[in-house]
């Protein structure tokens, strides 16, 4: 069914930050449908290796640990922890789920650094930085608030503007002052940092971007374009913290004059997807290469990104001036999907902020699944996607509860009830049953490509659409009405909607696995035969043994109620 032929893709998904549990924003962007996909894919037989990692340096880690009372390691060691226990909560399928600040990491910025250095694109430079004369020190970027001198926002970072998104140098923002201390007591005063020369790389960038534009989606290519067309400045990679990368010289010794300097955290947290790799094949035996050295067959890889729309620059622009400038055989993406924004009741989810709803949060107040189909059916690929609360209910209830749920519940208990839990047998094939057949081979293949196109609202309005046609076909087919005059009618129609339901448990699998697995165990579907290989809607519907022995799930989806709205309203906001 699948027009792919079966192959190694790489995924990997944009790296969670660390300085507390992610929102639900952040899982909508991208480590959500990063697992969708790779759990898609790897159903349709493909080799998939989806890595991601905590985000652990930066001030942002620096100014979160000195908060919670922790050295910065502490609370990156618990913070790790704690976003892995998340990801588990939400049955994320990462093969690895590494760290940034891991030794593999460490050593492949300093080599990528050198290597960029050698090829003239990276050279050390004078450069104007706000001084705190309070704090007695050079602030880093997000040491630094201001005005944003592009939209008047003004708490705007000094690296990054939150409310326009625009790329800023601390320098730039109107009325500075210090994060650490609030002290306006700064000054601009001369430091020495190396710089990424990203302008010398603009021709090579543009021509790689516009070579995707027929496969990347629109939002991808444009802010690449929008920031190419604005002319790339050459950026500071390195910012005056002691948590991070240490900078060294061909020596191997730190270089002179940055002692008390690390790595901009922008510059190695991409190169951070290649170490997790490290680590994974480090931990596993795998091999590392064949995803990343086009000379060891990374040119057989399909490198596949998800990201929110935020750190497209840094993707497309920043990440591959390193690996291009390198001139060594790096793999780079093939495949960048970018998501728009998921709000919150009129602005973003924040996690500096504490706006919204949190992984950690969200899962005590509903199954993982929940979140997973609705975030995924509500997918901000098109616009930004806001979040109500009763847009999640009416989601759960219409699509989970009552079309795949009721559909499940109603065919398995009358099986149990009429055909002592065995699939029957019996029946001639009527209008019904070609009609089912029909549509089944009409939308099973769009299902696959929407998939594989990474369309995931399309996918998520297919699934749906194909749960509910089997709820019409138990219309057509009336098996209980059948069996008063006609038992064995009545067995094709309850074998036909046993079929489907296996057929929707099998299908379900990316998007809510935990219900998905409670069908396939009460179908007793063994796991090699799980997977997507579809051979037709005619081998599908006919697909369960004669005889074989099935049982009625538990309930699989109790209904949101509005006490629960309400409730819910008043502990995290909103307009209930």
């Amino acid at each position: 069914m699948s027009n792919m032929k079966p192959n190694r893709i790489l995924v990997t998904s944009a790296l969670p930050y660390i300085n507390g549990v992610k929102h639900m924003g952040n899982l909508a962007g991208s480590m959500l449908p990063a697992d969708v996909y790779s759990r898609a894919m790897r159903l349709m037989g493909h080799e998939v290796l989806y890595i991601c990692a905590t985000d652990e340096h930066g001030t942002p880690a620096e100014l979160a640990a000195a908060e919670a009372g922790l050295s910065v390691s502490d609370y990156c060691d618990k913070m790790h922890n704690a976003q892995k226990a998340a990801g588990a909560d939400f049955k994320l399928s990462y093969d690895y789920f590494g760290r940034s600040s891991s030794d593999a990491t460490h050593r492949l910025t300093q080599d990528f650094a050198l290597d960029l250095e050698t090829n003239g694109f990276i050279e050390e430079r004078t450069s104007q930085q706000v001084y705190s004369i309070a704090d007695g020190r050079y602030l880093p970027d997000r040491y630094v608030e201001g005005t944003c001198p592009n939209c008047d926002f003004e708490a705007a970072r000094g690296d990054q503007c939150d409310n326009c998104g625009k790329l800023l140098d601390p320098i730039d923002l109107i009325n500075p002052y210090s994060a650490v201390s609030g002290s306006h007591d700064v000054e601009i005063r001369e430091t020495n940092h190396l710089y990424l020369k990203q302008s010398e790389m603009s021709g090579r960038l543009r021509d790689w971007v516009e070579s995707h534009r027929a496969d990347w989606p629109a939002l991808t290519t444009s802010i690449a374009m929008k920031w190419l067309d604005e002319g790339l400045r050459d950026r500071a990679i390195t910012r005056d913290l002691t948590w991070g990368v240490p900078v060294l010289g061909a020596d191997g010794n730190v270089r002179e004059g940055f002692e008390g300097k690390v790595f901009y955290v922008w510059f190695d947290a991409p190169i951070a997807y290649i170490g997790a790799t490290q680590d994974w094949a480090k931990a596993t035996g795998g091999d590392w290469e064949a995803y990343w050295r086009t000379d060891k067959g990374a040119n057989d890889t399909r490198y596949v990104q998800f990201m929110g729309k935020d750190n497209v620059a840094f993707h497309t622009l920043s990440f591959p001036t390193t690996i291009l400038g390198s001139a060594q055989p790096w793999k780079l993406v093939d495949e960048l999907k970018a998501f728009n924004w998921v709000t919150w009741y009129g602005g973003k989810f924040s996690t500096s902020q504490k706006r919204g709803v949190f992984m950690d949060q969200a899962i005590d107040i509903a199954p993982s699944d929940y979140w997973r189909w609705h975030l995924m059916a509500n997918a901000p690929e098109s616009s930004d996607a806001a979040f109500t609360w009763e847009d999640f209910q009416a989601n759960i209830n219409s699509d989970l509860a009552n079309v795949l749920g009721n559909f499940v519940n109603r065919i398995t208990s009358y099986c149990v009830k009429k055909f002592v839990g065995a699939v029957p047998d019996g029946g001639i094939i009527t209008d019904a049953e070609k009609w089912i057949e029909a549509e089944l081979d009409m939308r099973l293949p769009q299902l696959v490509k929407y998939y594989e196109a990474r369309e995931f609202r399309k996918a998520m309005a297919e699934t749906r659409a194909i749960w509910a046609a089997g709820n019409e076909y138990l219309t057509q087919a009336a098996p209980w009405t059948h069996y008063k005059t006609d038992v064995d009618q009545a067995a094709m129609g309850v074998r036909v909607g046993l079929n489907l339901v296996a057929l929707f448990g099998v299908l379900a699998q990316p998007i809510i696995p935990d219900a998905a697995k409670k069908i396939l165990d009460a179908m007793n579907i063994p796991e090699e035969n799980r997977t997507w290989t579809f051979r037709g809607a005619g081998a599908c519907l006919n697909a369960l043994p004669i005889g074989l022995n099935i049982s009625a799930p538990p309930v699989l989806f109790t209904k949101i109620e509005t006490d629960d709205i309400e409730a819910w309203t008043e502990r995290f906001g909103g307009e209930g």
